[in-house]
């Protein structure tokens, strides 16, 4: 039996007029273009063997957002996805300014099987 695999991420949240706002992004790419419901999720990502997991969540986050946060994490605990992949997060309080985040791209093969590849951003919103 093979382990499952195990991702981290971090949920940065702020506080704006006496408001909880928290950061969540839209994975992008084809799959994901015309869909909402369900869709939206903390900046995660795999954990590589032997990497700690804390680690794992800032190296993903900055991936993801182009921003590097900076504070306290506190655990919030694990959860099971439902294909099984246990996501491990922290939370932090940190502002920062939607309009200046970025993603990197991803490559793959689109439209499937056509030979051609193309990249999209891991985030799109």
């Amino acid at each position: 039996m093979r382990p499952k695999k195990q991702s981290a991420g971090l949920l940065l949240y702020r506080r704006v007029d006496g408001r909880l706002e928290v950061l969540l992004g839209h994975p992008g790419g084809p799959f994901w273009k015309y869909r909402d419901a369900g869709a939206w999720s903390i900046p995660k990502g795999e954990i590589e063997p032997g990497e700690d997991p804390l680690a794992a969540a800032y190296r993903e986050f900055c991936e993801e957002t182009g921003f590097a946060p900076s504070g306290n994490p506190f655990p919030l605990g694990a959860v099971r996805q439902p294909g099984g992949k246990i996501v491990k997060i922290w939370a932090m309080e940190q502002n920062w300014d939607p309009s200046t985040l970025t993603s990197n791209l991803f490559r793959m093969e689109w439209p499937p099987r056509s030979g051609r590849h193309q990249e999209f951003p891991e985030l799109d919103r």
